[in-house]
């Protein structure tokens, strides 16, 4: 097939596929189990529902797909692609009913509770059954000793600084220190207008900004939120890091609408210019980018504890994958996963993804390719991946029960001890 004639035939699936496949699951709650997905000629059609192509230049991903497709002619693969908080809900609707998409695009975060629901399959007993080495995944997501998802890809989530903003509030360099940060929150909040120092989601609807933007100041000083595997919420290092965070909203640096906005509505603002400094994934790059190309923009670790020189926690999240129990055709969804995850295929996806590989063989072009990821590469190899959510059991309900009680000290109804003492008391229950 030809250049050109393999471009028009993603730009047909992307619409066609995709828009087709949402619209059917919407219409009639059907999935890739209905009946008609595969012929009497053997050839099936699955669904890879994820979220992970919106977020990458358009048309690379369909590509990828398009050479599984021409390794496997028996399989086609209809992509399901949608925003993150879309394909969250779509997945945990189609958990609750038994009607998962083939392949899912998974966060670590949900594992423990799709796989206690029994609505994704144990990754090992496939592994074991195909007769696959797995000698070179990078990382495993286990419950109770099986795998249930593989990270495909790793994202760090460094701090963003809109290098004109923070220029014209007269700050030479992006902070390193909580008292720097403070300092240039605060005089980027002072040119006005609708510019603030740094945007906060707290979303209880989509509470991964407790992950990504609350605890990540706690593992960027060495600390931790658990002992011995255990919830630890009213420790030094959490409780200093959270008052840290009450100082900032009572100084009104932040954001308005915190309590309701949701990652991608602080993606929005920072790339429409309205914030100085964010916490993101590096996922974002490019879709900032080409939102808007005139945004000049820089990437820091997040700053630390005043006098800490230690390591730091750079917070992390993963493009994780998995297969559906509900699923009619395993071995044609664990054969996708088997070519995600392959050396060559994920270097290409990781290169693309500007993320670090979930194959350990794998190697990424943009390390020497681009400033940026460069920058990202030097601040990954001097802290150390932290993500303590990853695994834990109801991990969303421990994060929107954190939020819940964060809402409230911000809001000037508990102090912030009380809240960790009353998050503390409710993630002892879940435990």
């Amino acid at each position: 097939m030809s250049t050109v004639g393999r471009g028009q035939r993603r730009t047909r699936m992307i619409v066609g596929a995709g828009t087709a496949a949402v619209t059917l699951l919407a219409l009639a709650g059907c999935t890739p189990g209905s009946d008609g997905d595969s012929g009497g000629d053997g050839k099936v059609t699955i669904e890879f529902a994820q979220w992970w192509e919106p977020e990458l230049p358009d048309g690379e991903f369909r590509a990828l797909i398009d050479e599984f497709e021409e390794a496997n002619p028996d399989i086609t693969v209809d992509l399901v692609s949608g925003p993150y908080a879309s394909t969250k809900e779509q997945l945990f609707a189609g958990a609750a009913s038994g009607t998962m998409p083939d392949v899912v695009g998974l966060d670590g975060a949900w594992v423990n509770d799709f796989a206690s629901q029994g609505v994704i399959a144990d990754l090992s007993a496939l592994m074991k059954e195909y007769d696959y080495d797995d000698s070179e995944l990078a990382s495993q997501i286990q419950v109770d000793g099986s795998t249930y998802m593989i990270p495909v890809v790793n994202f760090v989530y460094p701090m963003f600084t809109n290098d004109d903003l923070l220029s014209q509030a007269g700050v030479s360099a992006p902070p390193q220190t909580r008292t720097e940060f403070a300092d240039a929150a605060a005089k980027v909040s002072a040119l006005g207008g609708d510019v603030s120092g740094w945007v906060l989601p707290l979303s209880l609807e989509s509470p991964n900004g407790v992950q990504n933007d609350v605890m990540s100041w706690v593992w960027a000083s060495g600390g931790s939120m658990l002992k011995d595997g255990q919830p630890d919420l009213t420790n030094d290092d959490v409780t200093s890091a959270v008052e840290y965070i009450g100082g900032l909203w009572d100084d009104g640096v932040i954001a308005s609408g915190s309590f309701t906005m949701k990652e991608q509505d602080k993606v929005e603002e920072f790339t429409n210019g309205r914030a100085g400094m964010m916490i993101d994934s590096l996922a974002h790059i490019n879709l900032i980018r080409e939102t808007n190309p005139d945004l000049k923009f820089s990437i820091s670790a997040i700053p630390a504890e005043d006098g800490y020189d230690g390591e730091r926690g750079i917070p992390y999240a993963s493009w994780g994958i998995g297969v559906a129990e509900n699923s009619e055709h395993k071995e044609a969804a664990f054969k996708l996963v088997s070519f995600l995850m392959s050396e060559q295929t994920n270097s290409e996806l990781s290169t693309m993804a500007k993320a670090f590989p979930g194959n350990s063989k794998s190697v990424p072009d943009f390390v020497n390719d681009d400033e940026l990821f460069k920058t990202a590469f030097d601040i990954y190899q001097a802290g150390y991946p932290a993500n303590e959510f990853t695994g834990l059991p109801v991990a969303e309900d421990l994060m929107r029960q954190f939020g819940e009680q964060l809402q409230a000290a911000l809001d000037g109804q508990q102090s912030i001890p009380d809240a960790l003492k009353k998050a503390q008391a409710s993630w002892e229950a879940e435990f």
